[in-house]
């Protein structure tokens, strides 16, 4: 290859194409939030189209006139301005623009040459931790997936985001939630006066459900992800170290036709029974929830196949303390803290790597039951501080009747919120059917202690 050649080789990009969806914006103010909601600055090959259209993604945030003069005199004031260059450029845009009617089909053209660019990116990142020999292979191949399913989600791993470019989003967020009849950002857990203090199941956020064996904790994560999985459309994803896949379904029937879970175990159904359980079985073919019961799973694992499926809307982990740390290490004695503290850690990264919230059941200590008061506190948290600190959201699932079977608060439940960093803690009262292995919300709420 001559060396003239070599000089000159660029990444993929269509500067025809960068040009036009620029001249479209200048000349049709219409059709910018089409053209916002496909592309980001980083989209554009060339620098100068780059601080333009970033220009353009500024002051459509801020609801700004924009045409030729405008987007000239803001680039001025952001000192990316050239003398003689900026107003002739934007200038030839406008003219070499006569319509915007296929800016779409321009959008797609600049989409295609940017992922090209990005695969490019990751190829190059890869190939170098190969050769260099950065890591063993299995860290290597874990590395690979996360770079390409950045690349996959729209955006890059590698690269910091300037705040201007995350403002538009965040007003668009807060227009819908004005426009809406709900005010609850996340996902409905199905528990009315849960969701009004945690603000529902948001996105990147891990939740930990703690509580004594026996307490109800798995049912009340299935409880969450099947209310999920039947309200949207999206995936829910369920990692259960300790049950089986058929233990599962039977609590997801049981819990949605309301049969009796020792009626299912045994077979033994009336002709009622039959009738509920085909009504559950026709709720739950219309979900699109996925099981994985491999009691040998890592925090990689699950990342990696949650990032294989479409529309993911939450993942369920029953429970922290099964879990094995990232290949396969084990932990003994003094040294499980340390696993559980990195487990804590990954499990924060995954929630954000995915974009979506993490709900992880964890045991607690006996430290409660060696006092008056049993109900749960952040120090009972079994094996680690560490899961404390990671987690956005603490609920803890308490009874009375556990401890206390003359107690009045017969199957009456607390969800205890410990620590949220959305809003205020405090209790909720629930109340906890066993033979269905479900929950449901009383109307009355504790004041905080």
């Amino acid at each position: 290859m001559a060396i003239d050649e070599l000089l000159s080789r660029q990444m993929p990009h269509n500067l025809e194409a960068e040009q036009a969806v620029l001249g479209a914006m200048l000349i049709d103010a219409d059709c910018i939030k089409d053209v916002m909601d496909k592309l980001q600055p980083d989209d554009f090959y060339i620098q100068q189209n780059r601080e333009i259209f970033e220009t353009v993604y500024t002051m459509f945030s801020y609801s700004k006139p924009i045409d030729g003069v405008t987007v000239a005199d803001e680039m001025q004031k952001n000192g990316v301005y050239q003398e003689d260059v900026t107003r002739s450029y934007l200038a030839q845009l406008i003219e070499m623009t006569p319509t915007s009617a296929n800016v779409m089909e321009y959008v797609a053209i600049i989409r295609d040459k940017a992922l090209l660019r990005s695969l490019a990116k990751a190829a190059g990142e890869i190939s170098k931790m190969v050769q260099e020999g950065l890591g063993e292979a299995g860290a290597i191949l874990e590395a690979a997936e996360q770079r390409v399913y950045s690349i996959r989600r729209g955006r890059s791993s590698q690269e910091l985001i300037p705040i201007s470019q995350m403002i538009k989003p965040y007003l668009d967020r807060l227009n819908e939630l004005a426009a809406g009849k709900t005010d609850l950002p996340g996902l409905s857990s199905g528990f009315s006066h849960v969701d009004y203090k945690i603000h529902g199941l948001n996105k990147s956020d891990l939740i930990l459900l703690a509580a004594r064996p026996g307490v109800g904790k798995s049912s009340f994560a299935l409880n969450m992800a099947l209310n999920v999985a039947k309200q949207t459309e999206k995936t829910v994803a369920v990692f259960s170290l300790e049950m089986s896949r058929e233990q599962l379904l039977s609590r997801l029937m049981a819990s949605e036709g309301l049969i009796d879970l020792s009626t299912l175990a045994t077979g033994r159904l009336s002709n009622d029974d039959w009738a509920k359980l085909t009504h559950a079985a026709r709720v739950l073919r219309r979900t699109d929830i996925r099981i994985d019961d491999n009691p040998m799973l890592t925090v990689a694992d699950m990342n990696a196949k949650c990032r294989r499926l479409d529309h993911l809307g939450l993942v369920v982990i029953d429970y922290l303390q099964l879990m094995s740390s990232s290949g396969g290490r084990s932990y003994a004695g003094e040294n499980r803290q340390q696993a559980v503290s990195d487990i804590s850690r990954m499990l924060k990264i995954m929630a954000k790597e995915l974009n979506v919230p993490v709900v992880c059941l964890s045991q607690l200590s006996r430290a409660n039951e060696k006092r008056d008061n049993k109900r749960p506190m952040l120090s009972d948290l079994r094996d680690s501080g560490a899961i404390e600190q990671d987690a956005d959201i603490v609920l803890f699932l308490y009874r009375e009747d556990y401890y206390n079977e003359e107690t009045d608060k017969k199957n009456i439940a607390e969800c205890i919120v410990a620590k949220n960093r959305h809003g205020e803690t405090g209790k909720v009262a629930l109340r906890w059917m066993p033979q269905y292995t479900t929950f449901s919300t009383v109307e009355m709420r504790f004041d905080d202690e």
